[in-house]
């Protein structure tokens, strides 16, 4: 079960939200448990102070007390894996807010076209984080390790090294196999030795990929464009 967040000063605008996220729980045949707020200090507090987890978080930006990207930068380090969805009428936040890792930007002049098609694609993206895992197997061990805990992949010689969380792991193959193996948009090359998995990645800065773990992975110049662009066709990192 998925657990939403739906935050914005208008009761009636909670309200829509909420209707939309019913919506598109039911259409991809998902189960989720769904918190609405009208003031986003009580979000904040819920997260920070009691422990409350969220998966998905829609999110007003022009509200009183905390903004929206105030509270979404606080946020983060409480819920490092939380997909925001900024709604705005703002769009110049976009930019402001791209190392943050919004997951998409919706207009308020676009919301009812916008908004339904945002919150299936994140819904899908969270199905798919929490049920795929790569598997390694040797002679002495079965190990699974999921998609969304892989940070970045290596070569190293003629084997393969996954860094996820604090450790990592090498496998006696090549980087192609593993990439094959993998099949998911979500891993990309930075070069012909490194893959990067985009769920971690906050923001390219200065040829190099900024991890949520802060380490920084580097980019070839010859891949530069291509993982910014995949950044963002990914993460929905621009407006509608």
């Amino acid at each position: 079960m998925l657990r939403i967040a739906v935050c914005d000063d208008e009761e009636n605008m909670v309200t829509s939200h909420k209707k939309v996220v019913e919506d598109c729980l039911r259409a991809c045949g998902e189960t989720g448990d769904i918190v609405t707020y009208t003031v986003s200090d009580n979000l904040l507090s819920d997260v920070t102070d009691d422990g409350f987890y969220f998966d998905l978080i829609l999110l007003d930006i022009e509200m009183p007390g905390c903004t929206g990207m105030e509270l979404a930068g606080k946020l983060k380090p409480y819920l490092p894996d939380v997909k925001i969805i900024f709604i705005t009428s703002h769009i110049e936040y976009a930019i402001d807010a791209f190392e943050l890792s919004i997951f998409r930007y919706v207009p308020k002049d676009k919301r009812d076209i916008k908004l339904p098609s945002a919150v299936t694609d994140a819904i899908k993206l969270l199905t798919l984080e929490g049920g795929k895992s790569y598997t390694i197997q040797t002679n002495s061990r079965l190990e699974k390790i999921p998609y969304k805990e892989i940070l970045y992949i290596q070569r190293e010689g003629k084997n393969a090294e996954i860094f996820y969380g604090k450790e990592s792991t090498k496998v006696r193959k090549s980087l192609a196999q593993v990439y094959d193996e993998l099949g998911s948009e979500e891993f990309i090359y930075t070069d012909r030795g490194c893959i990067v998995n985009l769920i971690h990645v906050m923001q390219v800065k200065d040829g190099e990929a900024v991890m949520d773990n802060d380490e920084r992975i580097p980019v070839s110049r010859s891949h530069l464009q291509d993982v910014k662009l995949k950044i963002n066709e990914y993460w929905g990192a621009h407006i509608g």
